[in-house]
């Protein structure tokens, strides 16, 4: 369930959540649960708006009268789909790095059933941004997706991630992600559609490059 462990905070206590998360996710960014307290203390208005979004959307108001979760026993199969489709793809990129679809934090710090919901399908649509956009999950592709994140749902979250992995870079890790993935990110995340009003679970058995086209994403490019 989505919101079964969720806490009311009070204004200061949201603040005192949000910034020892901020302070525990730069010391160790592999730590999700307080990438995910971080995300949800600061961004209450931003997914009030992607919530509004959904619901003048066909697909997003699809997705929160169904409310699917991204879960081995809800998406299993795409690892039995064909090679050429958008779940085979996913599939192949959660394989290939041992991550599994139930290892997401639940959501915690929302107020109502239905933004606890927005909060986690944005969290669990994740890989499969990875996947439609072709980006690693170094720091350098998790940086640039959360560029993309950022352009799509304006989260604070998004932003401080990425300022908290660019002080990790070296400085040929900084320059290529400037040069290359940064104006990519923000081109390729203002182009596509609105990616948190898809029904991503249908698409699953449709070609992986007519999926691209269907949302406008670009893949990207290979590092000249």
């Amino acid at each position: 369930m989505v919101g079964g462990g969720r806490i009311k905070l009070k204004t200061w206590q949201q603040a005192a959540v949000a910034l020892g998360s901020a302070v525990g996710a730069l010391l160790d960014p592999r730590r999700a649960d307080l990438i995910a307290a971080l995300g949800e203390t600061t961004g209450k208005p931003a997914f009030e708006r992607v919530l509004q979004r959904m619901k003048t959307s066909p697909e997003g108001r699809a997705v929160l009268l169904e409310r699917p979760r991204v879960i081995f026993a809800n998406v299993g199969h795409a690892w039995d789909l064909p090679e050429n489709t958008f779940g085979a793809a996913y599939a192949r990129f959660m394989g290939s790095r041992n991550f599994s679809p139930d290892d997401r934090p639940p959501v915690r710090f929302m107020d109502t059933d239905e933004l606890a919901y927005v909060a986690m399908r944005a969290r669990e649509v994740h890989d499969f941004w990875h996947t439609l956009f072709d980006l690693p999950t170094n720091l350098i592709g998790e940086s640039a997706l959360k560029v993309i994140e950022f352009r799509q749902m304006y989260l604070p979250m998004c932003m401080m991630s990425v300022i908290g992995g660019t002080t990790r870079f070296s400085e040929k890790q900084r320059k290529l992600f400037y040069q290359h993935y940064f104006p990519w990110a923000v081109r390729a995340g203002t182009q596509c559609t609105d990616l948190m009003c898809v029904y991503y679970e249908q698409h699953f058995h449709e070609d992986l490059e007519d999926v691209r086209r269907k949302l406008g994403i670009v893949p990207v490019p290979p590092v000249p």
